[in-house]
C-alpha cells in the first residue's frame, strides 16, 4: 500500500476536530475520543513533526453541565456555554497530553487578531513561540465575547486560516465520515474521492451534507471550502475520520487528499479575504477597477461612484465593480458618513480645501484583498 509522501514530510501540521467527533450525542466530552486523538497527535510529535491543533467542541461540552438538551440558538446561551465549556475541554486535553509529557498552550483568535494590521503579526508570534517552546497550541474562536458574528463561519475555515498563519506544511481536517463521497455515504453506488487535484473534479459533487444534528455547525461543504482555502494558498489537505487520524497522519492512503493549487499569499490578506463580513460595499468606475484588479493599486476618492452601508475607518467593506460585483475587500480608512463628500474628487484638491489628513487612500493596496483573479 502507497503511502502519502507530503504527509510523511510534514514538519508542521494543523490538525482541526469537529464537535461531532469529540463530544457524546447529548453534548458531554467523550473522554476515550479525546484520549485516541491525543495519542495520535503525540505519535506524529514523536517523529519530530509540530503540531496545532483547532478543536471546536466548547459549546457542545458546555450542554451537558448546563443541563440544556441541544445547542442552543441564541447568543447568549451560546457563549454560556462556551465559557463553561471551553475551560473543561482544555483541561481535558491538558491531562491527556500530560500521559506523553507535553505541554499545551490555549489560543482564542478573534477575527481583528489577523486582519488589523497591529494585531496579527503578535498571533504569529504567539504561535511561534509556543511551538519554540515545544508546546501543542489549542486553538478555538473566542465565542464566549465574540459579537454576533459568533463564528468566522466555522472551525474548519478557522483551521485552513491558522494552517496559513502558521506556515504549515499540512491540514489535517478530522470529521465523522471517512472522506469526501461523490454522493450521500449512505446511498448505494456513491464512491469515495481518494485524491482533489483541482476545484473540477468536484463538479457534480454533492457537499451540501450537514454535521451531526444538534451538535456541530458545520458539514461537509464548510470542509471543502476550507480545503479550498488551504490548497489555494499552497497547503494540503487530508479529510478524513477521528477513528483514521492516525492512520491518516501515518502517511496512509485514508480518506480525501486535496492536493495544492496555488501558493502561498500574504496572511493577513488571505484572512481579510475569507474571515470577515464586509460593513458596507464602496462602487468603482471602470478605471479604478482596472487599477485595483490589474494594477494592485490602492483605490482613490476620484475612482468612487457610490457608497452603501454603515462602516467607520478600520472596518471590512467590498469593492465592487458598476455591475455590483464585488473585485476585493479592504480596510477602510474612512467613516460610510465622510465618503460621499470625497466622491470622484482626487486628492490633491482634498488636501488643499479640507487639509492633509484627506490626501490619504480611500483603502491603501496594503490592505486590499482581490476577490476575483
Amino acid at each position: 500500500m502507497s503511502t502519502r509522501r507530503g504527509v510523511l514530510d510534514a514538519a508542521r501540521v494543523v490538525v482541526k476536530i469537529g464537535s461531532s467527533s469529540l463530544t457524546s450525542a447529548t453534548g458531554g466530552i467523550d473522554p476515550e475520543r479525546i484520549s485516541a486523538l491525543v495519542d495520535a497527535l503525540a505519535g506524529l510529535r514523536g517523529r519530530g513533526a509540530e503540531v496545532v491543533l483547532v478543536s471546536s467542541g466548547a459549546i457542545a461540552a458546555g450542554l451537558a453541565p448546563l443541563s440544556l438538551p441541544r445547542r442552543p440558538r441564541d447568543l447568549a446561551t451560546q457563549q454560556a456555554a462556551a465559557s463553561v465549556g471551553q475551560g473543561l475541554l482544555v483541561h481535558r486535553y491538558t491531562e491527556e497530553f500530560a500521559r506523553h509529557q507535553v505541554a499545551v498552550g490555549q489560543v482564542l483568535l478573534t477575527v481583528d487578531d489577523v486582519t488589523r494590521r497591529s494585531h496579527y503579526r503578535n498571533a504569529y508570534r504567539t504561535f511561534a513561540k509556543l511551538l519554540e517552546l515545544g508546546v501543542v497550541p489549542i486553538v478555538n474562536e473566542n465565542d464566549t465575547v465574540a459579537t454576533s458574528e459568533i463564528r468566522f463561519g466555522d472551525n474548519d475555515r478557522l483551521a485552513a486560516l491558522v494552517a496559513h498563519l502558521v506556515h504549515a506544511d499540512l491540514l489535517l481536517l478530522l470529521s465523522d465520515v471517512d472522506g469526501l463521497y461523490d454522493g450521500h455515504p449512505d446511498q448505494d453506488g456513491t464512491s469515495l474521492l481518494s485524491d482533489v487535484g483541482s476545484t473540477s473534479d468536484l463538479d457534480g459533487v454533492d457537499v451540501g451534507r450537514p454535521g451531526r444534528a444538534g451538535i456541530g455547525t458545520g458539514g461537509m461543504v464548510t470542509k471543502v471550502e476550507a480545503a479550498r482555502i488551504a490548497t489555494g494558498a499552497g497547503i494540503p489537505v487530508v479529510l478524513t475520520s477521528a477513528a483514521q487520524a492516525a492512520a491518516a497522519l501515518a502517511g496512509e492512503p485514508v480518506g480525501t487528499m486535496f492536493h495544492p493549487t496555488g501558493r502561498r499569499r500574504p496572511t493577513r490578506l488571505l484572512w481579510l479575504a475569507h474571515a470577515t463580513e464586509p460593513k458596507g460595499s464602496i462602487v468603482l468606475d471602470p478605471g479604478a477597477v482596472r487599477a485595483v484588479v490589474e494594477r494592485r493599486a490602492s483605490l482613490l476618492p476620484a475612482g468612487i461612484t457610490g457608497v452603501t452601508g454603515s462602516f467607520v475607518g478600520g472596518d471590512p467593506v467590498d469593492l465592487v465593480d458598476p455591475d455590483g460585483t464585488p473585485v476585493a475587500r479592504g480596510l477602510v480608512n474612512y467613516d460610510s458618513e465622510e465618503l460621499p463628500g470625497l466622491i470622484g474628487r482626487s486628492t490633491h484638491d482634498l488636501a488643499r480645501e479640507l487639509g492633509s489628513s484627506y490626501e490619504r487612500e480611500v483603502v491603501h493596496r496594503d490592505d486590499l484583498a482581490l476577490l476575483t483573479d
